[in-house]
């Protein structure tokens, strides 16, 4: 009998065995896919992290862009109000210069 009960007890340790393996296989299946829905979830928030990051940057250099077109354009201006007034100051001896020959030709 001692070798029933051993064979049985061997028996019982076999099945044991296997539902502690069958339990760690378990348990490591849900692990693995509890893992893959961390690591989607980290994705996507990277993702999200991103795209926030990228618009801040993005409104961030328009702003830059949006100031440094008015200082070009203001500039501008200012260059262009100069040049006209160095035109008009032109203009006006160059008015004077053909009045004064017309007033020599015509007494000539």
């Amino acid at each position: 009998m001692a070798k029933d009960k051993i064979l049985s007890e061997i028996k019982q340790a076999e099945a044991n065995a296997r539902k502690m393996v069958d339990g760690a296989l378990k348990e490591k299946a849900e692990r693995t896919a509890k893992a893959r829905v961390e690591a989607r979830e980290i994705v996507k928030q990277a993702e999200v992290d991103a795209l926030k990051s990228a618009q801040s940057t993005l409104r961030s250099a328009e702003h830059e862009l949006s100031s440094e077109k008015e200082k070009i354009i203001g500039k501008g201006k200012e260059e262009a109000a100069l040049i006209a007034k160095n035109a008009q100051t032109k203009v006006d001896k160059a008015v004077e210069s053909l009045i004064t020959e017309f007033e020599r030709a015509i007494h000539a």
